[in-house]
């Protein structure tokens, strides 16, 4: 990958910079502090991950308690995820002027505690409310992470880091579902969502006494027309452009295979119960040695490649989801997984390497597609499940996922 010149951006007017990392003072693989990052990170995905989409194996349930239909059900997802989006532009620009470890750590603990108010009897209304407080605050993790491990982390070792971070997300959502199908069947969803909280504090603190303090960056102000500037300068760089829709592409069809799955298996032939489908989320273990495994293979062989894997694997996978077979629709599941996360770790982590400066802010506008695919795409998945079933939920995501494919390949005037 070639980075930008600085130069390139030099139209835009003064902005806060990240400081250009010397070689002398990156974390290197094998160092202490380089497994304080990484367990850090990790715990970082974990929290924020398992908080988004702690409500997904409950979807189905809530057209029952509250009378809404699925696309509105799906906006316990999609407005938290929608929030985040926004969120994320917002802490992009923050992170500039305050300490990382200290914006990462109050996302966290805030979005904690909406994810326990989320648990009130209080009716859809306020269930709402909770859910996007809580992708709003929680947006300074996501915003800040991958940018933390593009500065600080010596580059011949960054896919791994990223690798392992994102690994974090995927073991995150996989316990985050799981974890609240199985207490709810048992307790109920309320119970839930209040123990998962809980847990995510815990996890704020272990973050928190983990991540090394940052010694490539340095807090400075800044006036909201730099910041906007800078957007603009990335959102004209072809390279960074091209993986920010790769991104959306990723999460709408990642997002609306799994909404949809749920409202599919709890009908016949299948007829799971809330046990059974939180069960499918399982299929996220895969997604940690993915991601973990992607982060390897995206340095030796290059992110275009991993990229076309990603989408290749994931196309593969909603074909498999079209059979009946509940084997079939587990593997359709699993392959989606695996691609989606081979895909996140290379898109994500170019980002960072592609910037010249200002990586947060880069890292930012990625975020903002990436969650507006999960949001849009997710929402929009509803009325094609209510107007065709499963075959219009499928021939919507394999439709993204082509794009997607399209987009990996596409020749650009900078190589990414």
């Amino acid at each position: 990958m070639r980075a930008l010149n600085p130069a390139q951006l030099e139209n835009c007017p003064p902005a806060p910079r990240d400081l250009a990392p010397r070689e002398d003072i990156w974390i290197t693989q094998g160092s202490r502090e380089y497994t304080r990052a990484k367990a850090a990170l990790f715990l970082a995905g974990f929290a924020s991950f398992s908080l988004i989409y702690c409500v997904q194996p409950l979807l189905p349930e809530f057209p029952v308690q509250f009378g809404v239909n699925a696309a509105t059900a799906s906006l316990a997802l999609s407005l938290t995820t929608g929030m985040l989006a926004v969120s994320i532009l917002i802490s992009g620009a923050l992170a500039q002027s305050v300490s990382r470890r200290t914006l990462m750590f109050g996302s966290m603990v805030m979005a904690s505690v909406f994810n326990v108010l989320a648990a009130s009897d209080a009716g859809w209304g306020w269930l709402l409310a909770a859910r996007a407080a809580e992708g709003f605050v929680l947006g300074g993790v996501p915003a800040i992470a991958i940018t933390y491990l593009a500065e600080e982390i010596d580059p011949k070792c960054l896919g791994r880091a990223v690798g392992l971070y994102v690994g974090g997300t995927a073991f995150g959502a996989m316990v985050g579902r799981v974890g609240m199908g199985l207490v709810s069947a048992y307790s109920s969803w309320q119970t839930a969502m209040v123990l998962l909280g809980i847990l995510c504090i815990a996890t704020s603190v272990g973050f928190l006494l983990l991540l090394p303090p940052s010694r490539n960056f340095q807090p400075s102000r800044s006036r909201l027309t730099d910041h906007l500037s800078v957007w603009m300068g990335h959102l004209r760089n072809p390279a960074l452009l091209r993986l920010y829709l790769i991104g959306m592409m990723l999460t709408s069809v990642f997002t609306t295979v799994f909404n949809y799955s749920t409202f599919r298996l709890v009908e016949p032939p299948y007829s799971l119960d809330r046990i059974g489908v939180s069960l499918l989320f399982v299929t996220y273990a895969l997604g940690i040695f993915a991601s973990a495994y992607g982060g390897v293979m995206i340095d030796r062989f290059g992110r275009r490649s991993m990229l076309v894997t990603g989408f290749a694997t994931a196309l593969a996978g909603v074909a498999s989801t079209l059979f009946e077979s509940l084997w079939a629709v587990g593997l359709g599941v699993s392959l989606i997984t695996i691609g989606f996360f081979i895909g996140h770790a290379a898109a994500s982590s170019g980002v960072g390497a592609a910037a010249a400066k200002a990586k947060s802010h880069a890292t930012a506008l990625y975020l903002l597609f990436y969650y507006a695919g999960a949001s849009i795409t997710g929402w929009i998945g509803g009325w094609f499940w209510m107007q065709g079933g499963w075959a219009a939920v499928a021939a919507l995501t394999a439709l993204c996922a082509a794009s997607g494919l399209v987009l990996s390949v596409l020749p650009l005037t900078r190589r990414v």
